[in-house]
């Protein structure tokens, strides 16, 4: 183990000196100890960058990704909230990945975008069990389809209303998952959210001044693939996450829960769709059920979710609050490319284009998602978060094979 830090240290870093000996097999460090040396091969697969070992026991390459956002609305009511245009870099990544041995992988994945930093994933994987995967760090708990599929492979650029409102996004935590051809299963326990310096300070700050726990989710997937071909595949799943509150919001807001989205774009920071802070909330159970699949150049998605927020006893609020929403999205690739799946992560992957240009996709969408409950309600205990539907139609352009 400490072989691996010393290499993870030396590559992801670049900032050990080393002494080679003669037999070019051993060098010593900044600090005179003794490592051991492989010679990479560099490579490039599909435009990313690989540095790989003679061995193929060692592997590193660099990740990254750039979307830009431009909004324009028209069509609003006169009595309406202005609404303003504006462009956006949506997503700018950056990532160092390592397989450090066959069995240990690391992975650090960072956002740049206009000018704010977040960590994204920070892991280290153990891979060496036969179907089996563990991971602890930062990274996205096996929960949503359309969460997990990356944002690289989204068919539009904003995932649906209600996947952003209520399928957790990256956690610190505990993962595992077993998967084979036909079955996919996966179990975490995740702590707090891993954002922006936002966060960490009220996580921190409600720590020092409360001494409050920073609470726990407990989450389950499983997936069935009575299908599972390169070309032809069925996805069939379900999850459910139980939720504690977390240290993770504004200090005030702890012990309560808030859900809230925003539209098709990025652009306007307006949130039609949110049900304020629900204080004294004891937690959520949230589930979701989905069918998917895919047949040469169509992919199909589909996703149902709601939430069961329960109070604490003090409320008197008995019945618990209940917010859901679904949606279905669909594209086809209009000259002769195919959809790709990743069993092992049960999403969608890298569609594979058509011809040596590359392909287009048509994609077109629906949405829907209610955040309302206050039928059978007292005035003061109802909850009038909106509720809303959208259409969506996009073009999307693959450049090469």
């Amino acid at each position: 183990m400490k072989k691996t830090v010393l290499m993870m240290a030396a590559l992801v870093l670049g900032s050990m000196a080393f002494a080679q000996n003669a037999d070019n097999k051993q060098a010593v460090d900044q600090y005179g100890n003794t490592v051991d040396v492989k010679t990479l091969e560099a490579s490039s697969r599909d435009g990313i960058l690989v540095f790989e070992s003679k061995e193929k026991d060692y592997k590193l390459w660099l990740d990254s990704r750039v979307q830009v956002d431009f909004g324009h609305y028209f069509g609003a009511q006169e009595w309406a909230d202005p609404i303003g245009d504006g462009a956006s870099i949506r997503r700018a990544r950056f990532a160092v990945k390592a397989q450090i041995t066959p069995d240990w992988y690391g992975e650090v994945d960072m956002e740049l975008a206009n000018g704010s930093f977040e960590l994204k994933d920070a892991i280290f994987r153990y891979n060496g069990l036969k179907n089996w995967q563990f991971s602890i760090g930062s990274q996205k708990p096996d929960f949503s389809l359309s969460r997990n599929t990356s944002s690289r492979y989204l068919e539009f650029m904003e995932r649906p209303m209600i996947v952003s409102a209520l399928a957790p996004s990256r956690h610190l935590g505990i993962f595992g998952k077993y998967t084979n051809k036909y079955l996919f299963a996966s179990a975490s326990v995740l702590f707090q959210e891993i954002e922006g310096q936002e966060t960490r300070d009220y996580v921190e700050n409600n720590n020092k001044s409360y001494g409050m726990d920073e609470g726990l989710s407990y989450v389950g997937k499983i997936v069935v693939r009575p299908i599972n071909e390169p070309d032809l595949g069925i996805h069939v799943g379900g999850a459910v996450m139980y939720d504690t509150p977390k240290t993770s919001d504004e200090m005030g807001v702890y012990s309560g829960t808030r859900f809230s989205c925003r539209n098709a774009t990025n652009i306007s920071r307006k949130k039609y769709v949110d049900t304020d802070d629900i204080k004294d909330t004891h937690h959520n159970l949230i589930a979701t059920a989905e069918l998917a699949g895919h047949v040469n150049g169509l992919r199909l998605e589909s996703a149902w979710m709601s939430d069961w927020t329960y109070m604490k006893p003090e409320t008197n609020i008995t019945e618990p609050y209940h917010f859901q929403g679904w949606y279905v999205e669909g594209g086809y690739l209009l000259f002769g490319g195919k959809q790709s799946y990743d069993a092992g992560g049960a999403k969608f992957n890298r569609a594979r284009t058509g011809r040596s240009w590359g392909d287009v996709e048509l994609a077109l969408k629906y949405e829907f998602i209610d955040m309302n409950d206050y039928e059978g309600r007292p005035t003061d205990q109802a909850i009038f978060g909106g509720s809303a539907e959208l259409y969506g139609a996009a073009l999307n352009f693959y450049l090469g094979k």
